[in-house]
């Protein structure tokens, strides 16, 4: 039920935050602002995440609402994958972070590797393109999709960044600890299954 109602109060922030946009009418601004803060204490009481923060949230949203994209850099060694290791938690994922205006998604990988692990890459194939909601991850303020980019080393040498504080190449049956709102156990084994199968698909919610 927990998700359920995440996922309510999210489309209800789209629907005030669209309305706040659009209208001119101050009745109806009115009753905008008063969903807003309906959905504020849902998300609340859902996510644990202070009123506060919940309201600074909200208010930074300005125009008609999207799902944020999160874009992740997906590089193999033979049987091992490169994770790094997040300061935030101390936990371990696929190296990436929010899509940056002006940059490609491709380009954004490309980034999000050098400034997390220290290696240059190229960007070479999009492999899935994820919808969060529908995977084994932590409840989220945001509507994510996520985007799994392969690349291939170019350079470079293995080093933490600003976000990361170690690096390494791992095989999938001797995992770290993982940073479950970034990336899931079974999203590592898809993204073996990709470079076992190098013909499959596209994966998209």
């Amino acid at each position: 039920m927990n998700y359920d109602w995440l996922l309510l109060a999210k489309k209800l922030q789209s629907i005030a935050q669209a309305g706040l946009t659009y209208t001119e009418n101050p009745y109806d601004r009115s009753r905008y602002e008063q969903l807003q803060l309906l959905t504020g204490e849902i998300l609340h009481h859902f996510t644990g995440t202070s009123m506060d923060a919940i309201t600074d949230l909200i208010k930074s949203e300005k125009g008609y609402l999207t799902p944020k994209v999160d874009v992740r850099g997906v590089i193999f060694r033979e049987d091992t994958i490169l994770l790094v290791r997040e300061r935030i938690d101390g936990c371990w994922s696929v190296p990436g972070g929010w899509a940056d205006v002006g940059l490609t998604p491709f380009e954004v990988a490309e980034k999000e590797v050098w400034e997390e692990s220290g290696l240059k890459v190229d960007a070479i194939r999009l492999l899935a393109l994820l919808d969060k909601k529908c995977h084994n991850h932590p409840p989220d303020l945001y509507h994510v999709y996520k985007a799994f980019i392969l690349c291939r080393e170019k350079g470079g040498s293995l080093n933490g960044g600003l976000e990361t504080s170690d690096v390494g190449f791992f095989p999938p049956d001797a995992l770290p600890p993982l940073s479950k709102n970034r990336i899931t156990r079974e999203q590592i084994e898809m993204l073996f299954d990709y470079k076992n199968n190098p013909d499959k698909t596209v994966l998209c919610d």
